[in-house]
């Protein structure tokens, strides 16, 4: 036998260096099995060469040598050796040739439990766990490794509820030994379910086999690292704080427990408290910042990381890519990109694909693409990371076709990669690709992803089929605060309130996006009362408000018309630190305008330091609201010098300003060169401004030429511009063409009706104001109700057409009596209608007679009112202003009035 080894050797010899010299010249050594051809060498000592030669194999994943070193060892009759026998399964199983590895197992006739547990192994990386079941079970007896081995392969290919049942099972089995890494991995399981439940079994089973002691660091990582993935932050601390010396990763988790429960804040004190960090605690921070959209103090802290002498690794730097990419900072990602490539050998595809996202998402895509084709390896992330770039500047097209070419590429498809194609089936162009992906991730059982779920949810709201986002959303096994948020928008999309506060009321758990999701539904559907009372209720639960939540709920005063409640709001909004936000301010500066108090708007408005295009559009809407036309102008002007670009919004306010100045030339100026000079096509908004303010000029013909000349048919808040324009002016014959476009968009809102009757009663025509009632009956459009509103001493109080009810109506007539003989005494009371005096009183006379009662000479009353204020209320309310020398402001659903001294702002135009 020795002689046959011995010729044998020099071969083996020349083959291992001959095969090393093309791989890995430094482990030569390792894979020659010895230098003297001539010697002699034991069964022992020839074991262990072979053993060193398969350990090194394994460690360079060379399949030829692996195919040859199993060669010799059969040559040399060594293949029966059960020691051998494991190690060259195992190696066979290092270098991914599973089938020989099978064929090696079913070979061995004597096996151990080692044997056992080195094929199940090979099967579980390779993700075969159907076939590593098998073995498991034809096993004759097992150790903690088998058990262990088992459960980690579920983990690690995405099945946590069986890792879990097999060690329910393990512990039931009376002939283990349980040892603290199958406690581990049953943690990291439960963890990535977040069972908190489960979470404390699992701690009180690790207590009672004394696993929890200091001697078993690995488990107290498992431990605080499962509580926090469970999202129970405090029970992970009370661990942490019962530590004498805790480990790093400790340190870490908590760090990253830390962002989550209580913010960036506390984790960035916790992070400076460490006795010593390492390049992972760097980069916990780095990301933590990053993920928190705090982008200038990651890279701010990898410069320090940097000057501390702490050397980055990809992680670091797929952070910091990151973070640029968050600030859109190209230029500091640039110069990342350049380090990167001065500092390290090769890019790797964690960091490559860090590089994609951020020149794809910073508009770069021929640079992304360009960074993406040299990359030796792709993986999912970078290929996503590219999808997802075109996808951010809505090349759908081309991001579906990146898509088609990565399931020709041999990469798997994982949850994602399909969530965010999913997302770019968001509309209905993509629906049915949509609907074949959903069907894909259902076949391949991806739909059990809860990014896939809300995904699939989103997809189908946006392209308005709210009945089978639900239908997904019900067969959700698992949901997240994403997924029922995911559904309130759903159900906000369409209207249905209702259903989106159940959805709010059901859910098992609120963050405060989901507030602020049922926040911006009531606000956006006009029940600002109910999102105030929300509010409200947000505020009574202890839930941390943030600016959001402000914008939105300062929106619903703003809309309601409640100053002192806003006033409130947004001094809670300074004492949170929310004031100097950009958008609560804007949403402050729309408040004070609709409450007529423009003088509060401007100073707020002052105040902004980084103004956005929002911020001039809400003062310059104010302004208009309130009738001052050249101060809009003057402020578009502003905004154009501080080389601030405005948009469309921007244009419907400076128009509108023309409209109220009466400023014709300077309207059409600004009407052409939105498309000029800023590349704007105007929308139906711009040509009813221009149309309104054409009309009030009394050039009806040249807006009617106008109106012709459209790109695009006109809606009917135009030909309303049109109508209104001819209540104004007399103009019946022009009314009745506007009247009959009008009737073409089945408009239900009374309005429109309303003022064709109107202008028939002021020419005297009563028969045609009666076909125009008979046809409102016919099409069953009755006039909305009016009401308005008034606040006095933090209380609103609100009025009806001929009001009953209100505890002071009998003075509200009597004052009403008064200032009717007044005005009637000025001689300038005049009433086409005036016979109907005395059938009662419209909403904003009873609430002006209130103001006046209960409020004192020197402050201006505030009305609102929620339709178009009609001439007689118009006239009588002037009046009254000149009579009491009292300043009264009304807001109608159109605009502000300011009545002093016998005028309004309107100039007697609304």
């Amino acid at each position: 036998m020795f002689l046959t080894l011995t010729h044998c050797l020099p071969q083996l010899s020349r083959i291992l260096i001959r095969h090393v010299s093309t791989q890995q010249q430094n482990l030569s050594t390792k894979l020659v099995l010895f230098h003297d051809p001539s010697a002699q060498l034991s069964y022992m000592e020839l074991s262990q060469k072979f053993y060193e030669a398969m350990k090194a194999c394994a460690s360079i994943k060379s399949t030829p040598i692996a195919q040859k070193l199993h060669a010799q060892l059969i040559s040399t009759g060594l293949d029966s050796s059960i020691f051998l026998q494991n190690h060259l399964l195992h190696l066979y199983s290092n270098c991914n040739l599973i089938d020989d590895a099978c064929w090696v197992f079913n070979n061995i006739e004597y096996r151990n439990v080692f044997s056992w547990n080195t094929m199940i192994s090979g099967l579980v990386d390779l993700g075969r766990m159907s076939e590593a079941e098998k073995v498991f079970d034809e096993m004759p007896e097992r150790d903690s490794v088998s058990w262990t081995v088992m459960m980690s392969g579920y983990f690690r290919n995405g099945q946590p509820e069986k890792a879990l049942n097999m060690f329910v099972s393990m512990v039931q089995d009376a002939n283990c030994v349980n040892d603290p890494f199958s406690f581990t991995c049953a943690m990291k399981a439960c963890g990535s379910l977040a069972d908190m439940k489960l979470a404390l079994q699992l701690h009180g089973l690790v207590e009672k086999f004394d696993f929890g002691s200091n001697v078993y660091m690995a488990v107290q990582n498992s431990i605080m690292d499962m509580y926090i993935k469970s999202g129970k932050v405090s029970y992970a601390e009370r661990v942490f704080l019962r530590i004498p010396n805790p480990s790093l990763f400790c340190w870490n988790s908590m760090i990253y427990g830390y962002s989550k429960l209580f913010g960036v804040g506390r984790a960035f004190d916790l992070f400076n408290q460490m006795p010593e960090r390492d390049s992972v605690s760097w980069n916990t921070m780095i990301s933590i910042f990053s993920q928190h959209g705090f982008g200038v103090q990651s890279l701010g802290t990898f410069v320090e990381m940097w000057s501390q002498g702490v050397r980055p690794n990809s992680m670091t730097y797929a952070s910091v890519l990151s973070a640029c990419t968050s600030i859109n900072d190209l230029e500091w990602g640039t110069h990342l990109h350049a380090r990167i490539v001065r500092m390290e050998p090769t890019i790797d595809v964690l960091v490559g694909s860090g590089l994609v996202d951020m020149y794809a998402k910073c508009g770069c895509l021929e640079f992304a693409r360009r960074i993406f084709d040299s990359l030796t390896e792709h993986n999912a992330v970078s290929w996503t990371s590219l999808i997802s770039g075109l996808a951010h500047f809505g090349l759908e097209e081309e991001a579906l076709e990146l898509f088609n070419q990565m399931r020709e590429a041999p990469i798997s498809l994982d949850e994602f990669t399909l969530a965010t194609i999913l997302g770019v089936c968001s509309g209905q162009k993509y629906v049915s690709i949509g609907e074949q992906l959903h069907g894909y991730t259902i076949k391949t059982g991806m739909d059990s992803s809860v990014a896939i779920g809300n995904a699939v949810v989103t997809m189908y709201t946006k392209c308005g089929n709210v009945q089978e986002a639900n239908h997904a959303f019900e067969l959700m096994p698992m949901r997240d605060i994403i997924s029922w948020t995911a559904m309130i928008t759903a159900f906000s999309k369409i209207g249905d309130i209702e259903k989106a506060r159940q959805c709010f009321d059901q859910m098992p758990e609120q963050n405060v996006v989901t507030w602020n999701s049922m926040l911006g539904t009531y606000t956006q559907h006009g029940f600002w009362e109910e999102g105030l009372k929300l509010y409200t209720l947000m505020q009574r639960q202890g839930v941390k408000p943030d600016w959001v939540t402000f914008a939105t709920s300062i929106s619903a005063c703003a809309d309601l018309a409640v100053l002192k409640l806003g006033i409130q709001i947004v001094s809670q909004a300074e004492k949170l630190g929310f004031g100097s936000n950009v958008s609560v301010a804007n949403s402050v500066v729309t408040m004070y305008s609709r409450c007529g108090r423009i003088e509060e708007a401007q100073k707020v408005f002052d105040l902004i330091r980084e103004k956005n295009v929002i911020s001039w559009n809400a003062i310059m809407a104010g302004y208009a609201q309130n009738g001052q036309g050249r101060k809009v102008i003057e402020i578009f002007e502003n905004m154009l010098e501080m080389k601030c670009s405005p948009d469309h919004i921007s244009y419907v306010s400076v128009l509108s300003g023309c409209s109220h100045a009466g400023l014709v030339t300077e309207g059409k100026q600004y009407f052409y060169s939105m498309t000029e000079d800023f590349g704007i096509s105007p929308t139906s908004e711009h040509f009813s401004c221009m149309v309104d303010l054409l009309g009030r000029a009394g050039l009806l013909e040249e807006a009617k030429n106008l109106i012709d000349g459209m790109p695009f048919k006109p809606n009917a808040a135009i030909w309303g511009a049109l109508l209104g324009a001819c209540r104004t002016h007399c103009e019946s014959k022009l009314a009745e063409v506007a009247v009959r476009n009008l009737l073409e968009f089945d408009v239900e809102e009374s309005g429109s009706y309303i003022l064709l009757a109107n202008i028939y009663l002021d020419s005297g025509n009563l028969e045609s104001v009666a076909d125009v009632r008979k046809l409102m009956r016919e099409k069953g459009i009755r006039k909305n109700p009016g009401c308005s509103w008034i606040e006095v001493e933090s209380r609103v109080h609100v009025f009806t057409v001929d009001e009953t009810n209100h505890p002071q109506i009998k003075d509200i007539y009597r004052k009403l009596e008064e200032m009717m003989k007044k005005i009637e005494d000025t001689g300038n009371y005049k009433n086409a209608i005036r016979s109907l005096r005395g059938q009662g009183y419209h909403s904003e006379k009873l609430a002006v007679a209130f103001g006046l009662i209960n409020l004192p000479t020197w402050m201006p009353i505030h009305v609102m009112k929620n339709l178009r204020v009609c001439n007689d209320c118009h006239l009588t309310i002037k009046l009254i202003s000149l009579v009491t020398s009292r300043e009264l402001i009304v807001r109608d659903g159109y605009r502000f009035h300011h009545f002093k001294n016998g005028f309004c702002s309107c100039g007697d135009y609304w």
